[in-house]
C-alpha cells in the first residue's frame, strides 16, 4: 500500500529527522557535494591510519557529512568509474584504493585529493602531485585567517598534454603528473632536485596551475599553495570551480557557496523542503 501523501505527517517525520543529528564537541564538519554528472565514489583516508580509511556512494546532486575531531589530518578524494557488488567488493577506474568501498590503500593515480590539517589553525589544499581525475573545490564556512577557496577553475582533463593523459575504456579518465608519467628526479623534485631553488615549475605543472590556480601543481608548490584557516565547516565540492555557487547542508541550515570567502546560510526549514521528497521516496519503498 502507498504512504499517505499528508503533508503534516511528513512535516512531523522530517523535523525529527532534522532535529536528531548532533555534532561531537569541538569536531570539524565536512559537507560533501557532487557536482559531477555521473556517480562518484568519495575516499576518506586517516593520516597514519595504515591506510584504513571511508568510503561510500554519492549520486550526482548529493550531499554527504563527515565530522572530524580536532587535530585530525588526512585526505579526501572522488573515485569515479566504480563497480561494487552487494558486499562492497569491486574496483574503480580512477582513485582506487583497494577492493572495497572502503580503502584499504591510498589513491591510485592519477587522482585529485583535497588535504587537511586540523587544529587551532587549519592547514589545507588541493594537490595535484598525484595528477588529477576531478575537480575539487574547497570553501571554508567564514572563519578566521586566509580561510580562501582551494582548487580549480576547471576541468584539467580537457587540457592535458598527450603525453600524459589517462585512459580508460578508450575515453579519458584523468591526467597523470609528470612525475608519475616520465619517473625523473626533476620532475619528481628528488636526488638533485631535492631542493625548492633546483625544483622549479615546468611545462607540465605550469599547464596544471593555468587550469587549478589554487592547487598544489608539483612538490614545492604546496609552500604557496597551502592555505591556513581556523573554521568549523567546509564543503569540499567535486567537478566544481571556485565560481560556482554550491548548495548543501550545514549546521541544520541550507549553505549556498556565494563568494569565495565562504558561505551564506539560510533558515533551517529549508533543510527540512530539501529532505522531503528523497525521504518522502524512501518512505515509501516501504509501504
Amino acid at each position: 500500500m502507498a504512504l499517505p501523501h499528508n503533508p503534516i505527517l511528513f512535516l512531523c517525520i522530517f523535523i525529527i529527522f532534522a532535529s536528531g543529528a548532533t555534532k561531537p564537541a569541538n569536531a570539524k564538519n565536512f559537507t560533501l557535494v557532487n557536482q559531477c554528472k555521473d556517480m562518484i565514489w568519495p575516499a576518506i583516508i586517516t593520516d597514519g591510519s595504515n591506510f584504513h580509511g571511508e568510503g561510500f556512494t554519492l549520486k550526482p546532486g548529493e550531499t554527504a557529512f563527515y565530522n572530524a575531531p580536532n587535530g585530525w589530518s588526512g585526505r579526501i578524494w572522488g573515485r569515479t568509474g566504480c563497480s561494487f557488488d552487494k558486499n562492497g567488493n569491486g574496483t574503480c577506474q580512477t582513485g582506487n584504493c583497494g577492493t572495497s568501498v572502503n580503502c584499504t590503500s591510498s589513491g591510485s593515480l592519477p587522482v585529485t585529493i583535497a588535504e587537511f590539517t586540523l587544529g587551532d589553525i587549519d592547514y589545507y589544499d588541493v594537490s595535484l602531485m598525484d595528477g588529477f581525475n576531478l575537480p575539487i573545490v574547497i570553501k571554508p564556512g567564514g572563519g578566521k585567517g586566509n580561510c580562501s577557496t582551494a582548487g580549480c577553475d576547471g576541468d584539467l582533463k580537457q587540457n592535458c598534454s598527450s603525453d600524459l593523459v589517462f585512459k580508460k575504456d578508450g575515453k579519458v579518465a584523468g591526467c597523470r603528473s609528470a612525475c608519475d608519467a616520465f619517473n625523473t628526479d626533476e620532475y619528481c623534485c628528488r636526488g638533485a632536485y631535492e631542493d625548492p631553488v633546483a625544483c622549479l615549475p615546468t611545462n607540465y605543472s605550469k599547464s596544471f596551475k593555468q587550469v587549478c590556480p589554487a592547487a598544489s601543481s608539483y612538490a614545492y608548490d604546496d609552500r604557496v599553495s597551502i592555505i591556513t584557516c581556523s573554521a568549523s565547516d567546509y564543503m569540499v565540492a567535486f567537478c566544481a570551480t571556485r565560481n560556482n555557487t554550491i548548495c548543501s547542508f550545514q549546521d541544520e541550515k541550507l549553505v549556498c557557496s556565494v563568494t569565495s570567502e565562504g558561505f551564506k546560510a539560510f533558515s533551517q526549514i529549508w533543510r527540512i523542503v530539501m529532505l522531503a521528497l528523497p525521504l518522502a521516496s524512501i518512505l515509501q519503498n516501504f509501504f
